[in-house]
């Protein structure tokens, strides 16, 4: 199993999209700060999970969201929910 989820950081009013196999170990990442961009945005928030049967799917869909490069499109997935 794999995850697409998106951050959000009251900081920087920033959102983040991401992938991985282990959501509970990259929030904790991001929330160390062990990448550059989401170092200035710590603490992130975890508001909209998406479960793919494998990383490979989830990376394609990520990319999808990511190409949109649209806030409001952003905050439809989130207000939509898979929380």
């Amino acid at each position: 199993m794999a995850w697409v989820y998106i951050l959000y950081s009251r900081k920087i009013d920033k959102y983040y999209v991401g992938a991985c196999k282990d959501l509970d170990r990259r929030l904790y990442e991001h929330n160390l700060g062990h990448s550059k961009f989401t170092s200035t945005g710590v603490p992130w928030e975890l508001v909209y999970k998406e479960e793919f049967q494998d990383l490979i799917l989830a990376k394609r869909h990520e990319l999808k969201i990511k190409k949109m490069k649209s806030r409001p499109y952003i905050e439809g997935l989130i207000r939509k929910g898979s929380l």
